[in-house]
């Protein structure tokens, strides 16, 4: 009773909100401003990321560098200290010296790949697990921009180049991750789809595109999840740096979505006192070389900035720590149960790989195996193949390489198949003595693919260390080879006519050898779809020779400016809209298994207001247990429209010879406006009167089932 009067904030009869504003009244000027930044010295980040170009010299500076990620404690008011860990591919750099170890989980790209909101849920539901064992309060994650080109350095954190897709799982991930009283943090907001001088370049875009596309997971995650914090990006936003930017950061966010939560800059990503909390941001993270005392005193001298508005931002972030019982849970860190946290992973993972060619039925392979021969990289054959440079990634509690992990899933199996392993350098140079291998084995499995990295884009959609090649001699070797990608985003594969097989199962994580090993002897049965599409040529893709498009060009203002001239032409809308036929589109995926759609129907009245409901029959026609999802597609009649967008999916697991039906339900007044176009006069989502075209199916160009649907 005693702490309550002395310290109205801690009345739990009041609302956070209450609760955040009696603090914030009760604290003094130099508490307030400690309170608006995070505890680290300040340091010149930008000097030191321009030494990085790849994933190497960026785990190599990251290592260089020393990063508190808290907001110090404030004992007189009772204020915890504020611990922040990086995402969103399980709990990467967190709060302390070394940073916590933590599951290393499969990329977010594979969560999209799953097509299950359920997994996304899941894959929340650990991350925040184990949060909580770490004692942290926060996790930077979901991201939710899109992959807009395959170079891109952060696709692996990023789900999909579909909006809609991207928001049901980003949604689902940061309602499983607050579900344990960790505040979830959208990112990079807005734009931030590549890391190409990513502390300068500016992103020129047509609002029409910014609302349909890019703005439209973090509405999802914002309307769907009641997410507690949003992270402003590194990029500018029409010539404005997005931690300044009031249009997106106020009259977006706040004014027209009426959300509440607060707003953390990327870490030095803030480039000014009043301009920064003026425009919505309310936490300055790592340092205070911007939020400090000198620079936000004399704002507040000059009027620049009004302690309202300093009020209004500790306000917007207590709140949430209120929310969340911040205040009141001590810090105690208790051990994370690996082995069954791996377990997890290692089942989500199954549903992640997408089976993308089987033509010689090679796959799954039987017990009776033979000599099994691992071939390929380091980084992929040698090693678990983790993935993503930078903050995100995870200190790994443990790791599980494809020998012993494939050892251990045939010792299972009660297999008497040997597995040797062969590390191709990375000049090729034994490459002969490689082939001489694969030869000489009964069946091989070349392990390929790119771990893309946070600070810089790729510079080609092409695996390093010339793996192509690599590949393409090895499949000559031996016509029982299976290859494995084990990428970070998709890319050219050149070599494609000459494999029968091929299995994508992106970067795993801590379980990669045990996850593909199940996977290619049937354990488990590949269910993913293809979430950002794979394109036959490098000429076939929207930036190729168009670098007004990407890297960008200097229009005079020093820095690269990108213009999005494709407007709504990204991912599998460009290539349906240019007549390109993709290698594998959105949406696509073989399994061990095969299915059928039938009795598929669309009811409802649109112009009624009623919502579409879609309904199909799926039957497993096959002799294994595996796993569809059929896909809703809408093609909108509004010119400048491109001929498809999804806008529903369900997946269905289902025994051989087994039926049900699935039900998808589009509904107009959804948060990711399946039916509306942006009026830019109106300032709002419209419906426009018209003949609708729903398609059903199995992937994106594989759309047989079509409905007229009319909207008055």
């Amino acid at each position: 009773m005693t702490d309550v009067t002395d310290r109205p904030w801690l009345d739990e009869g009041l609302s956070p909100r209450e609760r955040a504003t009696r603090l914030v009244a009760a604290m003094t000027l130099p508490e307030k401003i400690e309170q608006l930044h995070g505890n680290m010295d300040t340091i010149d980040i930008y000097g030191l990321a321009n030494q990085a170009q790849d994933a190497d010299e960026m785990e190599q500076l990251a290592s260089q560098i020393r990063v508190e990620r808290h907001v110090k404690a404030n004992d007189r008011l009772g204020i915890p200290r504020m611990r922040i860990t990086n995402g969103p591919v399980g709990v990467g750099m967190g709060d302390g010296t070394p940073s916590p170890p933590a599951t290393a989980l499969p990329m977010t790209i594979g969560v999209a790949a799953s097509f299950d909101p359920e997994l996304a849920h899941r894959y929340g539901d650990l991350i925040g697990a184990e949060c909580v064992h770490l004692g942290q309060h926060v996790l930077e994650g979901p991201g939710l921009c899109l992959h807009r080109t395959p170079l891109g350095g952060r696709n692996f954190e990023y789900f999909s180049e579909d909006p809609y897709l991207t928001g049901v799982m980003g949604v689902e991930v940061a309602r499983a991750i607050q579900s344990h009283d960790i505040i979830a943090m959208a990112k990079h907001y807005v734009v931030n789809d590549q890391e190409h001088e990513r502390f300068r370049n500016s992103v020129e875009v047509d609002e029409d595109v910014l609302r349909e596309l890019y703005l439209l997971p973090f509405e999802m995650a914002c309307k769907d999840a009641d997410i507690a914090s949003v992270m402003s990006a590194y990029n500018r936003v029409r010539g404005v740096y997005a931690t300044e930017n009031r249009y997106t950061l106020d009259t977006i966010l706040r004014q027209e979505w009426g959300w509440d939560g607060y707003v953390q800059s990327d870490f030095w990503s803030c480039r000014s006192a009043a301009g920064s909390l003026n425009a919505g941001m309310d936490l300055e993270m790592p340092d205070a070389k911007w939020l400090n005392e000198t620079n936000v005193t004399n704002a507040l001298n000059d009027t620049s900035l009004e302690i309202q508005t300093v009020d209004r931002a500790l306000v917007r972030r207590f709140t949430q720590m209120f929310r969340f019982g911040h205040f009141t849970t001590p810090y105690a860190p208790t051990e994370i149960p690996a082995a069954e946290h791996g377990r997890i992973a290692r089942e989500m993972g199954h549903a992640m790989a997408v089976l993308l060619k089987n033509d010689a039925g090679l796959l799954p392979l039987g017990v009776d195996a033979g000599r099994v021969l691992i071939v390929g990289m380091d980084s992929f054959a040698t090693k678990a193949c983790q993935g993503g440079g930078g903050s995100s990634k995870v200190d790994p509690l443990y790791t599980v390489d494809p020998l012993p992990g494939t050892q251990d899933v045939l010792r299972e199996l009660g297999s008497d198949a040997t597995v040797a392993l062969f590390e191709v350098k990375r000049d090729l140079s034994n490459l002969a003595q490689a082939k001489a291998e694969a030869a000489d084995a009964d069946v091989v499995l070349v392990m390929a693919g790119v771990i893309a990295t946070e600070g810089a884009d790729m510079p080609a959609p092409e695996m390093p260390h010339d793996q192509a090649r690599m590949v393409a001699e090895l499949l000559g070797c031996n016509e029982r080879t299976v290859v494995v990608l084990k990428d970070s985003t998709p890319v050219m594969l050149p070599w494609i006519d000459d494999a029968d097989t091929v299995l994508e199962v992106w970067n795993q994580g801590a379980e990669d050898g045990h996850v593909v090993a199940e996977l290619l002897w049937g354990v488990a049965n590949p269910s993913g779809k293809v979430p950002t599409t794979y394109a036959r040529r490098v000429e076939d893709l929207l930036h190729h020779d168009d670098p007004v498009r990407y890297p960008g060009t200097d229009e005079g203002e020093g820095w690269p400016t990108m213009r999005y001239t494709e407007r709504l032409q990204v991912g599998y809308r460009w290539f349906q809209a240019n007549d390109i036929v993709p290698l594998f589109p959105f949406g696509f995926g073989l399994s061990y298994t095969t299915f059928e759609l039938s009795d598929v129907a669309v009811s409802g009245s649109v112009a009624d207001g009623e919502a579409l409901t879609v309904t199909a029959t799926v039957t497993n026609t096959g002799d294994r247990e595996g796993a569809e999802v059929v896909q809703v597609y809408l093609g909108i009649p509004v010119e400048g429209q491109p001929p498809k967008r999804l806008v529903g999916f369900a997946k269905v697991s289902l025994a051989p010879g087994a039926s049900e039906q699935v039900e998808v339900v589009v509904d107009p007044a959804a948060t990711h406006h399946p039916f509306g176009v942006w009026d830019t006069a109106a300032h709002s989502f419209q419906v426009r009167p018209g003949a609708y075209t729903v398609y059903v199916g199995t992937s994106s160009e594989d759309t047989p089932h079509q409905f007229p649907v009319r909207v008055s």
